[in-house]
Formats: structure tokens, sequence, C-alpha cells
């Protein structure tokens, strides 16, 4: 089996595998049950529970990072500033499976809430919902003082109804070979794009993008963060000289990309999406500083007391937030207006 490619990760995999005529099969009938799944959903024919406040999804067709959670931070404080209470609901990806909802809150543990949840928790202070059912987060949610709920995933979760549908696209990787798991890295074909009110690209438009009109999205790293206080700090207290640079993430490419753009010398260690840092594995690096991404400093609090203040101490997280092109906000306030949602909502 060959190994996947540095930059696009499993995305460059599948469109190189020497497995891929034996996975295309396979893959075909996952794309006529998505199908079938979608089209049942369109027609109403799925029973989809309506919540009584606007629901909008925030997800993606492909499998690894493209920036769903910095968009859905920037969605909170966008809606907020305009009038509404937003109330986010997630999946709680890295935390412990829930039937139950959960209500996150900045001194949740991220073991049980998952790291993505977390964040948003601290970040928004909005109210935040995770459950395995969409549905029985949006209701626990709507005992809150929310009059919108921003989905973050969900777009598969068609139990769901939802007023707004926005995709995630990474520039760089695109839809990868454009195949449907497990012959590719889609979920959905890309067809179904069709079908989303708004589609966004994130970060620099690769040649599997370059052609797509849709608005985009850069991630801008606007802070640093301390573990110990986790009180935000200047970027330019970043430390210079070659770093060790974590990432437990869908995409390590990009952070170390964005490392490179701040004028550090990156020195790349690549793990797992929502990969629990042991701080063993940290420690053994040599004394230069540690920087990693604000997601996986979350999953690093539960056991930080345990770390050495020595490892604490040069160690930093980047703090990164959305900036969509204005285009995007013009296309979401005609897509708002057109379903009778006024952007400008007040009570």
């Amino acid at each position: 089996m060959m190994a996947r490619d540095p930059e696009q990760g499993w995305h460059g995999f599948w469109s190189r595998s020497r497995l891929l005529p034996w996975l295309a099969p396979f893959g075909g009938l996952f794309a006529a049950a998505a199908r079938r799944r979608y089209r049942r959903h369109r027609e109403g024919a799925d029973g989809a529970w309506r919540a009584a406040v606007p629901v909008i999804v925030v997800g993606n067709l492909s499998v690894g990072g493209t920036g769903k959670t910095p968009m859905v931070l920037w969605l909170v404080n966008h809606l907020r500033q305009r009038g509404w209470r937003p109330g986010v609901v997630s999946r709680g990806y890295g935390g412990r499976r829930r039937e139950e909802p959960m209500m996150v809150t900045s001194a949740s543990d991220c073991r049980q809430s998952g790291d993505e949840a977390l964040l948003m928790a601290r970040r928004t202070a909005a109210p935040v919902v995770v459950a395995a059912d969409r549905v029985a987060a949006v209701r626990r949610l709507l005992q809150e003082d929310v009059d919108i709920v921003i989905s973050d995933d969900g777009l598969q979760h068609y139990r769901l109804a939802r007023d707004v549908e926005i995709v995630m696209i990474d520039g760089c990787r695109g839809l990868g070979n454009g195949r449907c798991l497990p012959a590719g890295p889609l979920r959905e074909p890309p067809e179904r794009l069709r079908g989303a009110d708004l589609t966004v690209v994130t970060g620099n438009r690769a040649s599997a993008c370059a052609a797509m009109a849709a608005p985009g999205m850069a991630l801008r790293a606007s802070g640093l963060l301390q573990p110990d206080s986790l009180t935000p700090i200047s970027l330019q207290q970043m430390p210079e000289g070659p770093v060790h640079a974590v990432a437990g993430i869908g995409h390590p490419q990009r952070f170390f990309r964005t490392l490179e753009q701040l004028g550090c010398e990156v020195i790349e260690h690549p793990y797992p999406d929502h990969h629990v840092f042991r701080w063993q594995e940290l420690d053994c690096m040599d004394d230069r500083p540690i920087v990693m991404t604000e997601k996986d400093m979350m999953r690093c609090l539960p056991d930080l007391h345990r770390w050495p203040a020595a490892l604490r101490q040069r160690c930093l997280a980047v703090v990164v937030d959305a900036v969509p092109e204005p285009a995007f906000e013009t296309a979401l306030a005609a897509v708002m207006t057109g379903k009778g949602l006024a952007l400008e909502h007040r009570t």
C-alpha cells in the first residue's frame, strides 16, 4: 500500500492508490445509497424533525479538516452582532459517545465533550450541546435562550431538518478524486453541492478548486495561548528560531503552512485527527518551543496538571480565526432573506 501524500493526506492516497480499481465498486454502492438517502430527504419521505427556530448546518462532503469549526465560530459572532441569540450543536468528536445530550461549558472535560465543542464553548460563551443524535441535541439546546441553531457538521444527519446548508471545501485538496468512500474521500457524490445553499472554499485554491466559483475563507492566526492560564497573548510573543509544530487535526499541513507564514522555521509532527497527546511524547522532543493548534491544547487540558512545569512553559497554541470573503457575507444575507430569515434580527 502506498504512503500518503504529505500535503494532500488521504486525498492524495485515494487519487493514486493501486487499490482504486478494487475499491471503485464499493464506492459506487456508497454513492448510490447516499443519493437515495438525500432524495428521500428532499422529498420529505424521511420524517425529518423540524425545530421551532431556524437551523444552519455547516458541513462537508469529504473526510478530514475543511475549516468547519472556524466557520461556526465566525457565524456565532456574526449572527450575535445582528441581534440573534445563537446556540451550537455538535456530535462531540473526540469525546465520549453520548446518547444523552450534554451541555458544554468552558469548564467541561473534553474527554466527555470532545475538543471542538469545548473550544466553541470557550471561544463564544454561547450555549453548546453535544449528542450523537443531533435532534436530541437541538431539543436540549432549545431549553436555553436561543433563537437560531448552528450545527457543527451533520450535513448527512438528515433526521434534522435544516433551513440553510453551508458546505466547506478545503482549497488545497478539493474533492480529491471525486469518488465516495472507500474509493475516495467523499461522504456524498460531488453533485450534492448543487443542493447546498452556500459553498465555501477554505485557504488557497489549488488546481482542484481553481475553477470553483464559491467564495473563499481565509484562516488567520490572531493570537497565542499558554496552557497554564489560557490567557490570550500577542502573536509578537511567538518564539524565534525553529519550533516543534504538533497537530492532531484533519489537515495538519495547513497548520504548518500557517506557522511558516508567521515566520517560523517548522519541525513538523503530524498526528491522527483528535489525537490525545501524552506529555511523554512531547517531552522527549528537544528543548525547542512546542507550538500546537487550539484544538490540540483543548485535548491536553485534562492531564495538564501532570505535565512537568518546564514542558508547560515551552508550549503554545495558535488561535485561528475565520475571515470569509465579503462575497460570502453578501451571499449569506441573500440566502437568509430568501428563506424569510432577516439577517438583521431584533427581538
